[in-house]
């Protein structure tokens, strides 16, 4: 806990806003409940008041002496009836009676031994209304709460009934209130506080997991996961998390696999080259050095440093193009092309070599591709590796179909075809059979025809059945 800054703040915060809480709702309820209290004590004092004028109008003589009979008897116990202290104030302003406590002693308590507001209050009593006042009292020595109420006999008022009440016991059931309402809050605050490091820690935990996550992430663990599914936004944050490591595993991947096809590319290119740099070298020495001096031999040692110059070439060539077709950066030209012109002025080109093969082209079309936004001269290119590969690998006399027929082009030849284990990689650079057919092959050729048709948007897909036929696909 001491360590999880988090879920201490949090704890911080919420401990704060609830005690900030607690004190304005103290404050509030302090106010209203002490006025709540006010306005009960105001409305059980009318309440007695009213019952005592209403029982002493009833009694009080219109004249003759009027402290006879049940009259007096009844103002001699009035305040025990009341259950508080009450005076009453006849016509003459005289105090009738007086409140228990006030003395027995002789005298006659007058007007001015009320409170110092009283006045105010018999003067809208004898105006026929019930009133009220807040003051402290010199007779009674406190602070006291005062009703008055009429006393009407006949419809006149005859009196006036002054109820008194020490406001203290107001303010005591007020801090009594207040007393319980604050422990009440303190026991809670406790309760809410222990929930809140609870709630903080278990907020605060799936935050720990993603931060243990992103170290091993940092540390080149691709393999971590958050293990989080929550539906808020902690659960969004897993879950880009969890995304990130799998896209940083594949990428790590890729880079292994794009380092290992690296390595491979060198070996292969310097093998490829190797061997025709090597018989290049040894027939311009055997010729440097006089060795072969027959003219026969002379002319063979040459026609076979050209055709090693002529692979090394093409090699470079079609090492370029791959470059330039694998470079996302590298634009290739759009524009209207008609693809059925396209194998018109291909089997036109690839007419001659097919026949000095004893191949024969036969072609099959519709116009479903009369218009397509491409590269012409790519697109040219990459037919003229499939229909060269299929020349190729035909027997002799042979025949190679090409049909472009519902957007969807096929080469097809009688030949050796190709093995099954061989038909995954078929499509990788340097990949190529080592049959007197291949000879002059530089393996770059499929590689090429599948990038320009990745480039086009192009599927391409190859069938084979050995010794039978093999038909390549390009759907559109």
């Amino acid at each position: 806990m001491l360590k999880n800054k988090i879920a201490l703040k949090l704890s911080a915060y919420f401990a704060i806003a609830l005690l900030v809480f607690s004190l304005i709702i103290g404050g509030i309820f302090s106010v209203l409940f002490k006025n709540y209290t006010v306005e009960l004590q105001r409305a059980e004092m009318e309440k007695r008041a009213t019952q005592v004028a209403q029982s002493l109008g009833e009694l009080m003589p219109m004249g003759g002496n009027s402290r006879a009979g049940g009259y007096g008897a009844y103002l001699r116990f009035i305040s025990d009836i009341a259950i508080s202290d009450v005076w009453i104030v006849d016509q003459n302003l005289n105090l009738i009676t007086r409140g228990p406590g006030m003395g027995t002693m002789g005298r006659a308590y007058v007007y001015s031994d009320l409170p110092a507001d009283a006045g105010q209050v018999v003067n809208q009593v004898f105006n026929g209304k019930t009133a009220f006042s807040e003051d402290f009292s010199d007779l009674l020595q406190t602070p006291t709460l005062t009703v008055g109420t009429p006393i009407m006999s006949k419809g006149q008022i005859m009196g006036v009934v002054l109820l008194h009440s020490p406001v203290d016991g107001v303010n005591q059931a007020v801090m009594d209130g207040f007393t319980i309402l604050g422990i009440s809050m303190l026991l809670s605050m406790i309760l809410a506080l222990a929930l809140s490091v609870l709630f903080s820690i278990g907020f605060t935990r799936p935050l720990n997991q993603m931060k243990s996550t992103a170290l091993l992430l940092a540390q080149g663990d691709y393999t971590a996961q958050t293990g989080i599914r929550m539906g808020d936004e902690l659960g969004q944050l897993a879950v880009a998390l969890d995304i990130l490591s799998q896209r940083l595993k594949q990428a790590s991947q890729d880079r292994e696999r794009l380092e290992q096809l690296r390595s491979d590319f060198v070996a292969n290119i310097s093998h490829e080259l190797r061997t025709p740099i090597t018989v290049i070298r040894g027939s311009m020495e055997a010729l440097y050095d006089g060795v072969v001096k027959d003219p026969e031999q002379v002319k063979s040692y040459q026609e076979q440093i050209l055709f090693e110059t002529r692979f090394l070439q093409r090699l470079v060539g079609d090492l370029l193009d791959l470059s330039r077709l694998q470079n996302t950066d590298f634009a290739i030209e759009s524009q209207d092309v008609n693809l059925a012109q396209v194998l018109d002025d291909l089997t036109r080109s690839m007419g001659h070599i097919a026949a000095e093969q004893g191949v024969q082209l036969e072609v099959d079309q519709d116009g479903s591709l009369d218009h397509f936004q491409g590269d012409y001269g790519r697109l040219r290119q990459m037919l003229m590796i499939l229909l060269d590969n299929a020349i190729k690998f035909s027997p002799q006399p042979g025949i190679v179909q090409i049909s472009l027929k519902d957007r969807v082009i096929s080469v097809i030849d009688k030949g050796i075809g190709i093995e099954a284990e061989h038909l995954p990689y078929i499509f990788d650079r340097f990949y190529k059979s080592r049959s007197e057919h291949n000879k002059s092959g530089t393996g770059l050729g499929l590689a090429i025809a599948q990038q320009i048709a990745q480039r086009h948007e192009i599927l391409i897909t190859v069938e084979s059945q050995p010794g039978v036929k093999t038909e390549f696909k390009l759907k559109f």
